[in-house]
Parts: structure tokens; C-alpha cells; sequence
């Protein structure tokens, strides 16, 4: 494995252990507005990222039209789209249902992804994927589900495999932080609007850690180092490790004392690492990015798939 793929790898795995503690986080906000919440999440991290690029003294990637509708499309189905299924999911269906659903989305970017530049899916990678999503399945125990619920948990599940799908080709123009910095402008400025309907009330410290920490961790650090992963493994490879996010969720929950380690998720978390492990032995990446122009003399400051 070269030094540029351990790279992707570890990436994957950090942001899987950030993802995975947002778990016990996000229960801190049960009773606060999902939108609102979700606004000044996203404000927040698009003001730190934006900051970061404009320290680095570089000039900001200016997005093409192509971009932008990129960026909006996962912005809303990948950001806040899913953020409303998943809330609304849980009414009908049971916490476990909602999760196994989700962990289908690698699957599905293993496949889609080489078929959106016209490749043929990675034997390796798609048979990676399918066993990822069997342990989570094993892990979250599945569940019931009853009216809209199946509907909702699979349009969760496509929202989790779209923040992927459609930023791939903007990463490598624009480069991991400018899609992170401007998918959370979007982000913020459509929960805002939703959001209007809703009250805003004063957090308290509780909710405010949990909003701070969602903000900085889950989505300024979590989304560049996740995107970073993507630019190197691409986005078939990098799906499988979107599986140990259940994974280190269930640690993090077992940590603060609210479940208990059992038989099955112990296989389950070893499904899934089976899975992880089979996925990343691909003999070839598969170029997964639709565009990799070199710069222009119109654009000099885009360079491709630049990770930081």
C-alpha cells in the first residue's frame, strides 16, 4: 500500500471515530429545532473553513456553474436532507430499522459511483461493500418499521450516498476544503430558510456544546478529512469505510455507559472490518471523478483533487 493510500485509509478511519462520537452528541439536542440547530451548525463550520482558506493567502476556487449545482445537490440532499429523514425516519420506524437501511449506502456508491463516468463497478470493492453493509446490519439488530418509515430510512440512506456521489467532481477541481467551506454555506443559508418556520430559541450549555462540537468536529474537520479520503481512494473505495461509523458509534455509546457489548455486535464490527478490508484490496482505484482539467489560464488557482 503506497504512503499517499494509507493516507486515504487513515483519513477514512478518523472520520469514521468522528462521525461515530457524533452519536451520544446529537441525543443532547432531542429537544431543540432540527433546523435551526442544523443552521448554525453549518454557519459555524462554513465561517471556520472559509477562514482557514483565506489564511492560507491562496486565492478562493472560484466554482463554475457545473460546480455549483453540485454543491447545492449535496448540500441539500446529502446535508440537510438527510439530517430532516433521519429525524423523521425514527417516527416510524425503530432507531436500529433506520440504521441498517443507511448502512446501505456503501453499497450503492461502489456501484453508482464507476457507472456515473461510465467504468464497471470493482468486483473487489462492490463484494466489500455488500459485506459492510451486512455487519451493520448485524450490528444495529435491524427493527421495525411501519407507514412511511422504509421510504424515509431509504431516502436517508440515498442522502448519506449523495454527499459523495455529487461532490466527487467538484473536489477535484475546486480541491476538499473550498466543497467542504462552500457545501456548509449552502447548507446553512437552506436550513435558515426552513428554519424561519421554526422557533429559535436560546440553547442551553448543553445544547450549545452539542451544536459547538457538531459544528468544529463533525463537520469542519469531519467533511475535509472524509473528502480528502475520496480524492485518494475514490469514491467506490472510500464507501467502505462510511461501515465503521456505526461501528465506533456503538464504542462511543458502550463508553459512556448507555449499552452494553454484546456477542452480536462484536460480529457485526467484525463483519464490517472483513468488509473494509476486502474493499481497499482493489487492484486499481477507479477514476470515480468525472473531470480532472488541469488548470486553466481562467481558473490558474484550481489544482486537482488537492486535499488541502
Amino acid at each position: 500500500m503506497t504512503r499517499s493510500r494509507t493516507s486515504g485509509v487513515l483519513a477514512g478511519v478518523a472520520t469514521a471515530v468522528l462521525l461515530g462520537s457524533m452519536v451520544p452528541v446529537t441525543a443532547l439536542l432531542a429537544h431543540y429545532p432540527l433546523f435551526p440547530a442544523q443552521a448554525i451548525r453549518y454557519a459555524i463550520a462554513a465561517l471556520l473553513l472559509l477562514t482557514f482558506m483565506v489564511l492560507r493567502r491562496r486565492p478562493l476556487p472560484r466554482p463554475s456553474v457545473r460546480d455549483v449545482l453540485a454543491l447545492i445537490a449535496t448540500a441539500v440532499t446529502g446535508m440537510v436532507g438527510f439530517s430532516a429523514a433521519v429525524l423523521y425516519a425514527q417516527d416510524y420506524a425503530e432507531g436500529g430499522f433506520v440504521a441498517a437501511v443507511i448502512g446501505g449506502s456503501p453499497l450503492v456508491v461502489a456501484i453508482a459511483a464507476p457507472l456515473l463516468v461510465r467504468q464497471r463497478p470493482v468486483a473487489k470493492a462492490v463484494s466489500g461493500a455488500a459485506l459492510v453493509v451486512l455487519g451493520v446490519a448485524i450490528l444495529t439488530g435491524g427493527g421495525a418499521w411501519h407507514g412511511p418509515g422504509l421510504v424515509l430510512a431509504l431516502l436517508a440512506m440515498l442522502g448519506e450516498a449523495s454527499f459523495t456521489l455529487f461532490a466527487v467532481g467538484a473536489i477535484a477541481r475546486l480541491g476538499v476544503v473550498a466543497v467542504s467551506a462552500y457545501s456548509c454555506v449552502v447548507a446553512a443559508i437552506g436550513s435558515a430558510f426552513i428554519g424561519l418556520w421554526s422557533s429559535w430559541p436560546m440553547p442551553t450549555g448543553a445544547e450549545l456544546f452539542a451544536i459547538l462540537f457538531l459544528a468544529v468536529m463533525v463537520t469542519a474537520v469531519a467533511f475535509v478529512v472524509w473528502y480528502y479520503c475520496v480524492s485518494v481512494l475514490g469514491a467506490a473505495n472510500a464507501a467502505v469505510m462510511v461501515g465503521l461509523v456505526p461501528v465506533f458509534g456503538l464504542l462511543a455509546t458502550v463508553a459512556l455507559g448507555r449499552q452494553e457489548f454484546t456477542a452480536v455486535a462484536v460480529l457485526g464490527a467484525l463483519v464490517v472490518a472483513t468488509g473494509c478490508v476486502v474493499g481497499l484490496r482493489t487492484s486499481r482505484t477507479p477514476s470515480d471523478v468525472s473531470d480532472r482539467r488541469e488548470p486553466s489560464e481562467e481558473h490558474p488557482e484550481l489544482r486537482p483533487a488537492a486535499p488541502l
